[in-house]
Order: C-alpha cells, then structure tokens, then sequence
C-alpha cells in the first residue's frame, strides 16, 4: 500500500481580513473559450486550483501571470482582481474555487 501523498500549493494570508469566516463554499467555474471575467473582487476571499486549461490571472499591483492544469492561487478578500480570463479561443478553462464568506456575502462582486 503506498503513503497518503500532499503536495502544498498555495497558502493564503488570513490575517488582516475583517470579521469572522461563516462558511466556505467550494464551486467548479468553466470558462468557455475566450471568456474574460472583467475586474472583481471577492468580499470574502478565495483559494483555488486550475483543473483544465489556461487562464490569465492579475491581482491590482501585481504583474499577470499564467494560470494552467495543477496551477493555484489566492485572491484576499477585497483584492481587485484585474484579470481572471481564459486565454484559449477554442477550449475551456475551469477550475474549483472555496470561497470563504460570512453572512450573505456574494461570491463575487463585479467591478
């Protein structure tokens, strides 16, 4: 029998977020071919895992960088996020999100 296996990818820095964590909510998001999730935030925060695709991703202040199959990432709650686009125009993208929120914080908040 082989050993249990974990590999980190990605931690998140909880610290200056305000309030209490009610609930995590874990979704899988598709992107269709070429979308582009314009600027947003999340009120709550969000760690997630890319499971198929490629996706650019750029937090305010940070410099874009490309997102494929295995990659993480971590948006802090109210970060603006400036991209989180699909950059194939024939395949999708998806990924699976845990989004943490307290009260009847939305998931998302467009820009």
């Amino acid at each position: 029998m082989s050993a249990i296996s974990r590999e980190h990818l990605v931690t998140g820095d909880l610290a200056g977020r305000p309030g209490r964590i009610d609930r995590v909510e874990t979704h899988r998001v598709t992107l269709p071919p070429g979308a582009a999730s314009g600027p947003h935030t999340h009120p709550g925060g969000v760690a997630g895992y890319v499971t198929a695709g490629r996706i650019v991703y750029e937090l305010d202040g940070h410099p874009a960088q490309e997102l494929r199959t295995g990659s993480a990432f971590f948006e802090p709650a109210g970060a603006t996020v400036r991209r989180f686009d699909n950059l194939s125009a024939t395949e999708p993208a998806t990924f699976v999100a845990s989004y943490l929120l307290t009260g009847d914080q939305p998931l998302i908040e467009s820009l």
